[in-house]
């Protein structure tokens, strides 16, 4: 049941909506380097070799899994897993994540199941809690750890590092964040949050510190790079002591040069075909999209998009709709999607990162309705001059299709065209094909 009236603007009417290229950005091996699947395995087990010897004769050794849907995740983990059994563990997986999957063990469980990490495709045992113990502080915030990491007898964190969607500074998304916000769980993801900016930049840190000083649990962690392909690029290891501080900060330089970024700085009108937890922390990547939203944080100066339609919610997220407010248009089928509890316990959770992106934006009955409405309120009434892009999701930003006064630009930013433009067509209820 839709939770909104839809209006009919009526904004089809009399619109020529523009044909579009279709394009891909070409990268360079040294832009995009990428390692291929059948050698994840062994470069796992190369970087994993420093921690080998630490592992007691059976062990517990809890390994870290997301809320992110990473390149080859369970073939990784499972390389994790087997390494550290041959060293004599015995090593099981766990979501480390804050409020994702609803902020229950079960819900979480299906988060990674999602991503295709089961008990049989990493060969361990998957255990899923909730439950958190206070282990400490950092100034006045308290420092939340997952029991099951403490009753663990070892924790390797294994997460992708790369640019965080809230907030810019030396370590944003990677080890430190899974150790703080994910082995805290909701409770610590929320402490954290509640402090805006601040406990992102300065406390999450300095919570994961606190976690591996107090704990001396933690063997280390496996941070993951992947390429603008959204390819994995790069397996290195942290060790403990690098954690949140100068190790981690080189990764996240490197991260830095690789994300994948939009070939147009300045758009009228840019429709997103998909959105979802499994993309981005926030349904959509603030750094493609050039959109922070968060109070006190300052906007990205140089991608410029004007009016943002989202059209799709991926199964993955499990009706969980953050970063809808990123949007300035949706449509009605994707709202029906929304499990609103979900949504809105992780807006919750976020603090002050949830409370602009957690709006609803315009919400109109098809995606035609939502892309002709985009296209007339722009600003750009010359039909020849309108800056239209389309891509499947902010993941894949190097397939984008794209309206003819943004040619140059594609060339520009070497973006190859594959033929000549295409009218965009809509089925019968008005879904973009």
């Amino acid at each position: 049941m839709a939770v909104v009236g839809v209006a009919d603007l009526g904004a089809e009417v009399g619109l020529d909506f523009p044909n579009l290229y279709s394009g891909h950005r070409v990268y360079s091996s040294e832009e995009a380097p990428r390692i291929p699947l059948d050698e994840i395995p062994s470069r796992v087990r190369t970087a994993l070799q420093p921690i080998l010897v630490r592992v007691a004769l059976d062990a517990r050794v809890a390994i870290t899994a997301g809320s992110r849907g990473i390149a080859n995740m369970p073939v990784i983990l499972r390389a994790c897993g087997e390494a550290i059994r041959d060293a004599g563990g015995d090593p099981f997986v766990m979501p480390a994540m804050g409020s994702h999957g609803g902020a229950t063990a079960d819900g979480q469980r299906d988060v990674l199941a999602g991503y295709g990490i089961t008990r049989e495709s990493v060969g361990m045992p998957v255990i899923s809690s909730m439950e958190v113990q206070q282990i400490g502080c950092v100034d006045e915030m308290p420092v939340f750890m997952s029991t099951t990491a403490l009753e663990a007898d070892r924790v390797l964190l294994v997460n992708r590092v790369k640019p965080h969607t809230d907030f810019h500074g030396p370590i944003e998304s990677g080890l430190a964040k899974i150790c703080a916000i994910g082995l805290g769980k909701q409770r610590g993801a929320q402490a954290i949050h509640s402090y805006g900016t601040r406990g992102l930049v300065e406390l999450m840190p300095r919570a994961a510190r606190c976690i591996i000083d107090k704990t001396e649990k933690v063997l280390g962690g496996l941070g993951i790079l992947e390429n603008p392909l959204e390819e994995t690029a790069d397996l290195q290891f942290v060790e403990p002591e690098g954690i949140g501080l100068g190790a981690e900060e080189a990764l996240q330089a490197k991260a830095r040069e690789m994300i994948g970024v939009l070939p147009f700085e300045a758009l009228d009108v840019l429709i997103v075909d998909q959105m979802g937890k499994n993309i981005s922390g926030t349904g959509m990547d603030t750094n493609v999209l050039g959109r922070m939203f968060v109070p006190g944080v300052a906007e990205d100066p140089h991608t410029r998009i004007t009016a943002v339609v989202v059209l799709g919610l991926t199964e993955e997220s499990h009706g969980n709709a953050v970063g809808l407010g990123l949007a300035d248009f949706t449509t009605e089928a994707f709202v029906e999607k929304i499990d609103w509890h979900a949504t809105y316990m992780n807006s919750y959770t976020s603090g002050t990162g949830g409370l602009l992106r957690g709006r609803l934006p315009t919400v109109l009955r098809n995606d035609r309705a939502a892309i002709a409405t985009a296209i007339r309120m722009c600003g750009q009434p010359n039909p020849t001059r309108l800056r239209v892009a389309r891509i499947k999701n902010t993941l894949q930003v190097a397939h984008v299709q794209f309206s003819s006064s943004l040619l140059e630009d594609a060339d520009r930013g070497h973006v190859e065209v594959t033929g000549a433009p295409q009218a965009m067509q809509f089925d019968t209820a008005g879904r973009l094909l």
